[in-house]
Parts: structure tokens; C-alpha cells; sequence
């Protein structure tokens, strides 16, 4: 196959640049900041209450986000392939954009006395990015040749990153200088403000890509008599497929663990900076700005070493490099290990997020269903992100007083280490392409 023309390429990229202000603002800074804060004061004092039950504050957050990754992986292979067979797949993309940039923007109205809505707005949010990211995802083999995977893959993160980054910067502008804007109150109105702004780039952005990518290609197989069945066969189907192609059944286990590591990491480094080192709001936020630039330069460093030495061994690289900085935040205490560590978690996270999507695109064989594969690919990242939220909710929950949240990133060490495992068992499986070596 070809790859597509730029237009299409960048029309691709630029959702990364749409939605990636959720994945920075919402999941990264403004919001799990903005929620430490509220829920450590008065009426909460760090123990709030959800649906009739108390939580370590930090605790149901992690415990809320899991509930939702467990939600997008049980319809998502569902919705892939009914988009595989009737071709529909941007529709099903532009739905839950809508549906991630309304939860976002309803964040709005998140405070003490709407306490429970805005969780399930945190909710919402999540599922429509996560479920609209299956679609995004299943284009990359439809639009880029092999051949071209690592680099038209780093392009989306990088756009993504540079989105961010200004809406990052537009956020913080709004929160400083809150005082000279008529229509903000105070503080607080300001960071709630910025989570409507979100929702609003997300969407209008993201007509850019609605505009230019193709509709998506009809399977030849399959039935809709019964959609809920046919959902969970075709996703059978994907995995019977990979007992076929051990190096793919492989790379997928490695993924799963490894993944699960990096994605609790990334969803809870504000909490732990703001919690466990008391950091101020303003500190953190520059910190994650710098992360993101620090990423492009990393996303795009990646893909230029697996061009030369090949995806299994950068990735066995970077994650053995996972594991020690899961040891340095544990064993951290001061302001400045903590923004030390940041800059080293931006060098490899977008890098690692880039190369294992690539890496999966090389490894599938050809097929018209790919919204299917890749909503294999999703499914297991999400239960692996559940997994790692609620292990990692729990370990504080049991070890509050004597560690919390330290222990917890210790743990994640454990979920590294066997992802690495499979990584060397993956390299060493045969009739594998000649770039992933």
C-alpha cells in the first residue's frame, strides 16, 4: 500500500492536537490538582463520600477512572465492529468526541455542592476520549504504509503534545491573572473555566480530521442479526488470529503489563505531587508544560532508534529505564527530585506510547477490519489501566499512615518487570518483520 497524501496525514494528526487538551488538563493537571485541593479542606479533609461510600480522596479517584476503563472495554469491541461492517467508523469517532468534549466542558460546574456529578462528568469525559481514540487509532494502517508507521505515529503525539501545550499555557494564564479577567470570580472559576475551554478545542478541532479522513471501509464478512454477539466473535476472531502470529500474541502480553505501569504513572503524577509533597498548583502546572515538550523531543527520538536498531530492543530499553524511575519516586523527598523525575518521564513517555502503536501496526497482518484489531489493541490497554488504578487505590487505601502512595508506585516496579519479560520472549519469536528486530 501507499501512504496517504499529507493532507490526510495531518488532517489525522491534528485529533491528536484536538483531544490530547483532555489528556492534559483533565487527566494530568488542572483537574486531579483542582480536585486534591477542593476534597483536602473543609467539608472533605481528604475522605469524601460517592454513592453512599467514604474513599480516600485520592482513592476514588483512581477508583472512578478504573470503573470507566473497565466500561470502554467491555463495549468497545461492541462498537468496533459494527463500524468495521457498515464502514463507519468516523461517525462512531465524531459521536464520542461529542460525548468526551460535553463531559469536559460540565466540569464547569464541579464544586463541594455538586460533588457527585462532577465525578460522573470526570467519567463521561473519559469514556468518550478513550472510546473515540479506538477509532482514531484504526486509521493509522489505512492511511501509512509500514514503512512509514513510526514516523506518521510520533507526528500525532507530537501534535498532540504541541496542542496541549498551549492549552496548558491559555490555563495557566487564566488561573495567575484570574483577577484581571471581569468574568471570573476568583481562582477556582478560573481552573473550572479552562475545563469548558478544553471541551470546546476538543470539538472544534476535531472538525479539521472529521473533514479529511475517509469514511472507513465495509467489511465483506459478517452479520448484524445479533450485534452483541457479533461484537464479542469478531473480537474472538482478532484473538484467534494471534495465535497464528506469536510474536503479535506476545508483544500484546508485554504491552498489557508494561502499559499498565506507564498509564498509572501518568494519571496519578500530579496527585503524588500534590499530596504526598505538598507542591503549589502553579509549580505543577509549568512542570507538566515542560513534560510535554520534553515528549516531543522524545516521541520523535524514539521513532529515529527503532529506524535503527529496531522497535523490541528501544523498547526493551526504555522500559528497563521505567523500572528505575519507579525506585527514584519512591525513594524521592524534595521539590527538586520531583521535577527531575519529570523531565525523565517526559523523555520516554511519548516515546513509548508512539513506538508500542507503531509497533502493533507493524506486527498486523493485512485486513480490512482494522477497527476490529485495534480495538483488541485498546481493550487491553484499558483493562491493564484499570488494573493499575485499582491496584494502586488499593495499596494506599491498606497502607495509609505507613507509605501510601510511595508503596504504591514501588508496586508498579512488579507490572515493569514482566512486561519486560515478554518483550525479550516477543524478540526471540520467529517469522517476525525485519524493522521490529
Amino acid at each position: 500500500m501507499q501512504t496517504a497524501s499529507k493532507k490526510v496525514i495531518n488532517g489525522w494528526a491534528m485529533y491528536d492536537w484536538a483531544n490530547s487538551v483532555y489528556n492534559l488538563v483533565i487527566t494530568t493537571t488542572f483537574f486531579p490538582v483542582y480536585y486534591t485541593e477542593m476534597t483536602r479542606g473543609e467539608p472533605f479533609n481528604e475522605s469524601v463520600r460517592f454513592l453512599g461510600r467514604s474513599y480516600v480522596n485520592t482513592a476514588l479517584y483512581n477508583y472512578a477512572l478504573a470503573f470507566t476503563y473497565i466500561l470502554v472495554a467491555l463495549t468497545l469491541p461492541i462498537l468496533s465492529s459494527i463500524a468495521d461492517y457498515k464502514g463507519s467508523k468516523k461517525k462512531f469517532m465524531q459521536v464520542f468526541c461529542f460525548v468526551g468534549a460535553l463531559g469536559c466542558s460540565s466540569l464547569y460546574f464541579f464544586d463541594e455542592k455538586h460533588f457527585d456529578t462532577g465525578i460522573f462528568s470526570m467519567m463521561i469525559a473519559a469514556y468518550g476520549f478513550y472510546a473515540s481514540l479506538v477509532f482514531y487509532n484504526s486509521y493509522l494502517p489505512e492511511i501509512a504504509a509500514p514503512k512509514d508507521r513510526d514516523r506518521i505515529s510520533a507526528r500525532g503525539f507530537s501534535f498532540g503534545y504541541i496542542g496541549s501545550v498551549i492549552m496548558q499555557i491559555i490555563g495557566f494564564l487564566l488561573v495567575v491573572f484570574w483577577d484581571k479577567i471581569p468574568f471570573l470570580q476568583n481562582e477556582a472559576h478560573a481552573v473550572r473555566f479552562t475545563f469548558l475551554l478544553v471541551g470546546i478545542w476538543w470539538f472544534g478541532f476535531a472538525q479539521i480530521p472529521f473533514a479529511r479522513l475517509p469514511h472507513g471501509t465495509a467489511s465483506a464478512n459478517g452479520n448484524m442479526k445479533n450485534v452483541f454477539t457479533s461484537g464479542f466473535l469478531e473480537l474472538k476472531k482478532v484473538f484467534n488470529e494471534f495465535k497464528k502470529i506469536p510474536v503479535m500474541k506476545r508483544f500484546l502480553l508485554a504491552f498489557f503489563f508494561y502499559n499498565m505501569g506507564v498509564q498509572t504513572i501518568m494519571l496519578v503524577a500530579s496527585n503524588f505531587g500534590s499530596k504526598v509533597l505538598h507542591l503549589p498548583k502553579d509549580k505543577l502546572i509549568i512542570t507538566v508544560v515542560l513534560i510535554q515538550l520534553v515528549a516531543i523531543a522524545g516521541a520523535w527520538g524514539m521513532s529515529r532508534l527503532s529506524m535503527k536498531f529496531g522497535n523490541f530492543p528501544v523498547l526493551i530499553g526504555v522500559v528497563s529505564f521505567w523500572m528505575l524511575l519507579c525506585f527514584f519516586g519512591y525513594l524521592m523527598q524534595t521539590e527538586n527530585q520531583f521535577y527531575a523525575l519529570a523531565m525523565a518521564v517526559g523523555l520516554v513517555m511519548g516515546g513509548i506510547q508512539s513506538l508500542s502503536r507503531s509497533t502493533y501496526a507493524k506486527l498486523m497482518p493485512v485486513t480490512r477490519d482494522t477497527a476490529s484489531y485495534f480495538s483488541f489493541y485498546d481493550v487491553t490497554e484499558k483493562i491493564a489501566i484499570a488494573l493499575g488504578l485499582l491496584s494502586f487505590a488499593y495499596i494506599e487505601e491498606k497502607t495509609v499512615g505507613a507509605g501510601g502512595m510511595r508503596n504504591s508506585v514501588l508496586a508498579l516496579v512488579v507490572f515493569f518487570a514482566i512486561g519486560l519479560l515478554f518483550l525479550f520472549y516477543a524478540k526471540a519469536a520467529p517469522n517476525k518483520p525485519a524493522e521490529i528486530n
